[in-house]
């Protein structure tokens, strides 16, 4: 089996033109979060129905109204919320969005729930499960045809920070210029992705005697040049 058969990541690219890797979810985190959902609802529908005994016909007009709209209406309120996934979805580190990576929109949003009872067929989402097992990209039938993904939220990446960093000689003479821009890239690493921080250390791995060398120890140590040219000796 060539390897690349079982790499999940699926790219995107944004209209800008920007390169984003998504992880799209399989089918047991998506079972997951559909029973997380399922009991919120069932929760819901017994609330609901304990109000409706003591309201009598009206009451149960209403909820027959309530009920609908928490079939239908459930998901895609949550999806177009700022965290773009159910409850279920949340508790499993799961989102929904387009497949170019961007905040899914109202209308797929509307077409991938509507499209459940086609995913439901033949019997206990048949088709979804089929789906989602044969494709590389694990999308359903609704999220085919609404051009949706679900996908693992990408979690932060921990940042290096200065002060747990020992200071460190520098291996050669730098002019004043040199020394304020090792400082000014400590100052921002703590904004940067590991793989950029590495990458920009080892442009200046010189000054800890590391020359061609990069690599998270090779940034630790220009960082430690940094903290030694801040006086912290």
């Amino acid at each position: 089996m060539a390897p690349d058969t079982l790499d999940t990541i699926v790219t995107a690219e944004t209209p800008e033109g920007i390169l984003l890797e998504l992880r799209p979810a399989g089918l047991v985190a998506r079972c997951y979060a559909f029973l997380i959902d399922g009991l919120i609802k069932l929760g819901v529908i017994y609330v609901l129905g304990i109000l409706a005994a003591f309201a009598g016909g009206v009451g149960l007009g209403v909820t027959l109204i309530l009920l609908f709209a928490l079939e239908w209406l459930y998901p895609v309120i949550f999806e177009l919320s700022r965290w773009a996934a159910t409850p279920g979805k949340r508790a499993l580190g799961l989102k929904v969005v387009m497949d170019n990576g961007l905040p899914v929109t109202p209308a797929a949003s509307l077409a991938r729930n509507l499209l459940r009872f086609a995913d439901f067929l033949p019997l206990l989402y048949g088709l979804a499960v089929a789906s989602l097992l044969l494709r590389r990209d694990s999308k359903r039938l609704g999220d085919i045809a609404a051009a949706t993904l679900v996908v693992y939220r990408p979690r932060a990446a921990a940042k290096m920070a200065g002060s747990d960093i020992p200071p460190l000689a520098p291996a050669l003479a730098l002019a004043p210029a040199d020394q304020a821009a090792i400082i000014a890239l400590a100052a921002r690493a703590p904004r940067l992705t590991s793989e950029r921080l590495n990458e920009l250390a080892a442009l200046a791995a010189a000054v800890s005697g590391d020359a061609g060398n990069s690599g998270t120890q090779v940034t630790r140590r220009v960082l430690g040049v940094a903290q030694w040219f801040l006086g912290r000796r």
